[in-house]
C-alpha cells in the first residue's frame, strides 16, 4: 500500500481559513498532520495526542496518545482501513473519480441527512466550499435532537460564486 494513494496533498491549504466554519466543534489549538481522500482529518492537538476528525459525520474524538502511537495502530486490525477509507477510495479510483488539487471525495449526502458511505452517493469536491457546508450544517444542526423533523434551505453568502 502506498500512502499517497489515500491522502490528500496539503499543499496551499490554509488550515484556518478552511475550518473556520467547525470552531464550535473543534480546539482552538489544532495541527492537521494526515487528510484521506474523504476530507477526514487526523489531527495532532495541543497537549500531542492525536484525534480524527470525521468531517462526513461531523464528529471528533482521540484515537491514539502521540503521533508513534498512532503510527503503531495503524497497522492494528481495520485502523488504516477506517482512518484512511481504503476500501472506498479504491472501489471510487476503479469507477474513474480522481481527484485533482484541493479536491476531495465529498457526500452528496451526509449521514446527518440520510446519506450513506458508498459510491453512489460520492462526488469530486471542492475542498473548500465542501468544509464550508458541511460546518455549517453541521454547526447549525448541532442541537437539534435526535430524530426531530427539520427543514433544509441552502443559501448562497454574499459574494459566494455560486
Amino acid at each position: 500500500m502506498n500512502l499517497n494513494d489515500y491522502i490528500i496533498d496539503q499543499e496551499g491549504i490554509d488550515w484556518s481559513n478552511l475550518l473556520s466554519e467547525w470552531t464550535w466543534l473543534l480546539p482552538t489549538t489544532l495541527t492537521p498532520w494526515i487528510v484521506n481522500r474523504l476530507g477526514d482529518i487526523i489531527v495532532v492537538n495541543e497537549d500531542e495526542t492525536v484525534s480524527f476528525f470525521d468531517v462526513g459525520c461531523g464528529r471528533i474524538k482521540q484515537i491514539a496518545d502521540s503521533r508513534e502511537d498512532l503510527i503503531q495502530l495503524m497497522d492494528q486490525g481495520n485502523n488504516a482501513n477506517e482512518w484512511l477509507a481504503i476500501p472506498l477510495v479504491d472501489k471510487l479510483v476503479k469507477v474513474g473519480l480522481i481527484l485533482q488539487l484541493k479536491t476531495l471525495y465529498g457526500l452528496k449526502l451526509p449521514p446527518l441527512l440520510g446519506g450513506k458511505y458508498e459510491v453512489e452517493n460520492i462526488y469530486v469536491a471542492d475542498i473548500f466550499k465542501y468544509y464550508s457546508s458541511l460546518g455549517q450544517l453541521y454547526g447549525q444542526m448541532k442541537d437539534v435532537p435526535d430524530g426531530a423533523q427539520v427543514i433544509v434551505k441552502t443559501i448562497n453568502k454574499p459574494g459566494s460564486p455560486d
